[in-house]
């Protein structure tokens, strides 16, 4: 392993011994207690299986065979969770013919960011991570499981999954992925389409034509962008099977996969021989797997989040420091939209996790002392799945990539460091993807044009008040003051600009998206404005010097700017769709460098 990988996973366990050794002990106490059906009165046991057959009554009465709880986030509006509405009928079908019982524990809400993308329901999709996992920590509470399988995809859903799986860590669980939806038109097509109606040259019903000839069927979304770095991440921890996170949906693979998910998780149950409980899974080495796959990848900088949220449920400490080290010594070595013109769909072709998992391991970049769902360390997922006569089987991954303008192996890389990097400065500390930006936009100094709504932004930009270099500044958007929406809307605008060769960079205490593009954003502006950050005194004209290559923001005539007073947004009390019920949690919400939670 490379010795700076090796040193970071080592100050990680050194900062997070205290709360990783209580979480452990409190795992390994649930363990040792009666936590499920032996512990229950016989009124409460019969409320449980109530609907069940008259056979599955009997298996679960007493404690001779396992009971696997579905924590499910299926819902019709999804296209990615569209594809779960089948999978608890086979999964009860799947658990019979291997010895156990299944039964669904709960559902989770699952919102699109999709739909919610620059309207105000966007608001509530951050804070709708901590309520899943609260969700998925009531499913498990009933303690008539053995185990749990987890179907989520999308953006906060995953995270939220993991994170109240993490407070039942003393029992096995695999994450169970759908598989992306077939390929439409171009990533590249449907970004010119956005493009040319942000600019007026077309019209609503030709931007949804676009949009629709992209999203189209069930199924994940193709592009790059948060749900499918979930899927990386959930893999290369070791929670999903070995080549299981893109393989597309209705296919008969994808059914051989779902069948030995449900029988791989009764095989590593508690009375067994291979008992795997997820607490030994989710590691500060597995954590810094996800790391070095996230940078490698140029995944979703909603990651330098979600992780630190996951990572701290499992009593491990993570920070953006973190992050950035690790983003130094791992290479790029993928091309997926938005950092590149292929969809996930290609990179499976060329290879896919297999591939990547086995060249980052080749390479030095991965901890191989790991517990998976198959096993101890990373060799089989350098293994790809295949049918052979109707019966599921694994074969090594390709020696070569098949396209290497897609995925390349760790020596010959697209660039020699990763996608993400901490922006430290006057004005605080942020996150910026670069590995989509080219290196002549990787720094910008000019003068600020400070919003406080991303709508006001659209409507300058439309009166071509921002054709100039501009920063353009929107505050007052942190998790504190409104739930940290992302600013994704913006892209098409700014992209706009920057092609027309104005230097442009966006700052933001909000979040972006996993689909960052080509435009240098520094996001989670930390500390936000509402929790006294120096953004909020920020004005129109102000000079703020953007340099990812130096890792630093700041403001030039900063001397000015401290002598203002804090303008902290008091619109905390937002109401309709269902904002005002958060008002009572807003204030635990802690940083983003800290997870923006208010459960951990």
């Amino acid at each position: 392993m490379k010795k700076e990988i090796i040193e970071i996973t080592e100050r990680i366990k050194l900062r997070s011994a205290e709360t990783r050794n209580s979480y452990v002990e409190q795992m390994e106490i649930a363990i040792s207690k009666q936590v499920t059906r032996s512990g229950l009165a016989c009124g409460n046991l019969a409320h449980a299986f109530a609907a069940c057959s008259d056979d599955e009554k009997m298996d679960l009465s007493g404690e001779s065979k396992l009971n696997i709880g579905i924590i499910t986030a299926f819902n019709d509006m999804l296209s990615a969770h569209k594809t779960y509405e089948d999978y608890p009928k086979d999964i009860r079908k799947f658990a019979q013919k291997y010895g156990g019982v299944a039964q669904v524990a709960s559902g989770v809400p699952a919102m699109c960011d999709g739909v919610t993308q620059g309207q105000e329901g966007m608001e509530l999709s951050l804070l709708s991570r901590d309520i899943i996992a609260l969700s998925t920590a009531i499913g498990m509470s009933h303690q008539m499981f053995d185990g749990g399988l987890c179907l989520g995809i999308c953006d906060k859903i995953v995270p939220g999954m993991m994170i109240g799986a993490l407070r039942f860590g003393h029992l096995p669980f695999i994450f169970m992925p759908g598989g992306p939806m077939e390929t439409g038109i171009s990533n590249e097509e449907k970004s010119h389409f956005r493009r040319l109606y942000a600019d007026g040259k077309i019209g609503r019903k030709e931007l949804l034509e676009a949009e629709s000839k992209s999203y189209h069927s069930a199924g994940t979304c193709t592009f790059y962008g948060t749900a499918n770095s979930n899927q990386m991440l959930m893999e290369i921890m070791g929670v999903h099977l070995p080549g299981s996170s893109f393989v597309n949906p209705g296919t008969e693979l994808r059914s051989r996969l779902n069948e030995y998910a449900v029988k791989r998780v009764l095989e590593i149950g508690k009375k067994t021989d291979e008992f795997t409980p997820l607490y030994k899974i989710i590691s500060a080495e597995s954590v810094v797997n996800a790391i070095v796959g996230l940078v490698a990848t140029g995944g979703s900088t909603n990651h330098t989040i979600h992780l630190i949220a996951i990572a701290k449920a499992a009593g491990i400490i993570i920070d953006w420091d973190d992050f950035n080290d690790i983003s130094e010594v791992v290479p790029l070595i993928t091309r997926v939209y938005p950092n590149g013109s292929a969809d996930i769909n290609h990179f499976q072709a060329c290879g896919g996790m297999g591939y990547l998992i086995k060249t980052l391991r080749d390479g030095g970049y991965l901890n191989d002392n790991v517990e998976t769902v198959v096993g101890k360390g990373l060799e089989k997922y350098c293994q790809e799945p295949y049918l052979l006569n109707g019966e599921l089987k694994w074969k090594n991954s390709p020696s070569e990539s098949l396209d290497d303008s897609v995925l390349r192996s760790y020596n010959a890389p697209f660039s020699s460091t990763g996608g993400l990097k901490c922006l430290k400065g006057n004005l605080g500390r942020s996150i910026i993807k670069v590995s989509s930006v080219k290196e002549e936009h990787r720094k910008v100094t000019a003068k600020a044009r400070v919003f406080t709504d991303q709508d006001d932004v659209m409507t300058a930009f439309k009166k071509g008040e921002l054709n100039k270099d501009v920063i353009v500044v929107v505050k007052n958007q942190g998790a504190l003051t409104n739930g940290m929406p992302e600013l994704h809307k913006l892209t098409p605008s700014l992209t706009i600009l920057q092609n027309q060769g104005y230097k442009v960079a966006l700052v933001t205490d909000g979040r972006m998206s996993g689909a960052s593009g080509k435009v240098p954003a520094a996001i989670h502006l930390s500390p936000e404005s509402s929790m006294g950050g120096n953004v909020s005194k920020l004005e129109d004209g102000d000079l703020i010097e953007l340099d990812a290559v130096a890792g630093t923001l700041n403001c030039i005539n900063f001397d000015e700017v401290q002598k203002r007073s804090i303008k902290v947004n008091q619109n905390l009390n937002s109401y309709g769709v269902g904002r005002e019920l958060f008002n009572a949690v807003r204030p635990l919400i802690t940083t983003s460098e800290e997870g923006a939670s208010f459960i951990i």
